[in-house]
């Protein structure tokens, strides 16, 4: 776990970026951001457990940095972006990740998160209905055995 996070959860979840080769650090971020407590620097996840309010939105996040080619990530500051594509793959990889985690979907979907969806994003889970599935298996990402993964970054 990484030590420099109080969370448990928080560390978790780090170790698990780190480990497949997201970086994550604990820092001052700006105050106001699109997720309270992160923000992205070229491409590195900053995290501020002072102001993050919801663990499982580092999950979504980095969700969106895997499912980004490598130059893009590297290159990203701040938000990171609107592409709707990309904002269901990293649902989807967001809950892979919990599952392997060993995480509650509801940690990652939590109510006060996508505009009131949450609940229906974890029952069309449950049902095996994967949105964003298709952009993962796209990117080579994911196959038929989702939620299990290929691998966690696209090339």
């Amino acid at each position: 776990m990484d030590e420099s996070f109080q969370n448990p959860l928080t560390a978790r979840i780090a170790a698990f970026l780190e480990s497949i080769g997201l970086p994550v650090r604990a820092a001052a971020v700006p105050e106001r951001t699109f997720l309270p407590g992160l923000h992205i620097a070229g491409g590195t996840l900053l995290v501020d457990e002072s102001h993050l309010i919801y663990p499982g939105d580092i999950l979504h996040e980095a969700g969106h940095l895997a499912v980004m080619t490598p130059a893009q990530r590297a290159s990203l500051e701040g938000d990171v972006g609107d592409n709707g594509g990309e904002e269901m793959a990293a649902i989807a990889w967001s809950y892979a990740a919990a599952v392997h985690l060993g995480i509650p979907p509801e940690v990652v979907f939590h109510e006060a998160g996508y505009r009131g969806g949450a609940a229906n994003l974890i029952e069309n889970f449950a049902q095996g209905r994967s949105i964003g599935l298709p952009y993962l298996k796209w990117i080579g990402l994911a196959g038929d055995d989702y939620p299990s993964m290929r691998r966690w970054l696209r090339e």
